[in-house]
């Protein structure tokens, strides 16, 4: 009669432990909100529209790509921060609202760490340093000298405070020891604009975005700011190899959703988007657009998110960037 007792009690713990894993079978059962914290025709908005379309045919369900622009990426970062741990809302991230501004600007509306979970760091993409091509300097020797001949006259343009743009920037200056001006805008694409216009005089702008420009010969690219050199430019030199030793950046975008989303969710976001990575016509197109894709587990890109906060507020504080 024990036994038999205990045997509905039995029955009943195993059927609610089953919950977590039928509600991740089951998922997504709706539409998934991919936000993005960046404008159109972005570096991110193009990556995100060649993985999204990819994860609804996968999942069944439309994915729909929704650009939240705002307060440097603040607004769209939140908006995934306080939305329901449930996989429908996830935040396909720039480095700038999770690993440069919480430094750069101080109390941000969210916690970076605290407030969501990571899922997958999907790829890397470095700058291209861009002159407009009415500036005399050739190459990286002779744009610091013309720097350090007009200190404080030559401009740079970013999308905005805490961008890899102007942190870039912020660096050359350190690095090269001149003195060139941060001209903020409030889209990367307006700012693209009035570098190829002249209206500022350098960029170091995501590749994806510029390169095309670059062959065009409508910037005139000196360098770029990965460790390896560029297959779409393989002409241009690293900064480092251009004799700036430590000169590192790249921009890179992953997939986080709120905090106390369930595991089995996060995991089956994380290998669905892994698999995408790994189609023959996703990785064509990310590497033509000099993206390197990455989709490593949710433990390791919390490991790296960790070392980048740490990384930019060194530079931050090395080069006295502020959020202009």
């Amino acid at each position: 009669m024990k036994f038999a007792r205990v045997r509905p009690l039995v029955l009943m713990s195993l059927a609610f432990g089953c919950v977590p894993l039928a509600h991740a079978q089951a998922w997504p059962t709706k539409t998934v909100r991919l936000i993005l914290p960046a404008p159109p025709g972005s570096a991110p908005d193009f990556l995100s529209r060649l993985l999204g379309p990819k994860l609804s045919e996968l999942w069944g369900q439309p994915v729909v790509i929704d650009n939240v622009v705002g307060a440097s990426g603040h607004i769209g970062t939140e908006r995934v921060a306080k939305a329901p741990p449930d996989g429908y809302s996830i935040l396909f991230n720039t480095i700038g609202p999770i690993a440069i501004n919480t430094t750069l600007m101080g109390k941000l509306p969210f916690d970076p760490v605290k407030d969501f979970a990571p899922v997958t760091l999907l790829a890397k993409t470095p700058n291209i340093v861009c002159l407009h091509p009415s500036l005399p300097a050739k190459n990286v020797k002779e744009f610091i000298a013309l720097a350090k001949s007009n200190p404080g006259k030559l401009t740079f343009g970013s999308g905005g405070a805490g961008t890899t743009q102007h942190l870039s920037g912020e660096l050359f200056n350190v690095l090269a020891g001149v003195k060139t001006m941060h001209v903020p805008y409030k889209s990367s694409a307006q700012m693209t604009i009035d570098a190829i216009g002249g209206q500022i005089d350098y960029v170091m702008h995501n590749a994806p975005v510029v390169q095309g420009y670059v062959q065009q010969g409508k910037l005139r690219g000196i360098a770029v700011t990965s460790a390896k050199r560029l297959t779409g430019v393989p002409e241009l030199p690293t900064m480092i190899e251009a004799g700036l030793p430590g000169f590192e950046v790249t921009a890179w975008f992953g997939l986080l959703v709120p905090a106390n989303t369930p595991s089995a969710v996060i995991n089956k976001i994380q290998s669905d988007s892994v698999r995408v990575l790994g189609m023959a016509d996703i990785k064509e197109r990310f590497q033509s657009q000099a993206a390197e894709s990455v989709g490593n587990k949710p433990e390791e890109f919390a490991a790296f998110i960790q070392a980048e906060i740490a990384k930019w507020a060194k530079v931050i504080k090395l080069s006295g960037a502020k959020p202009d």
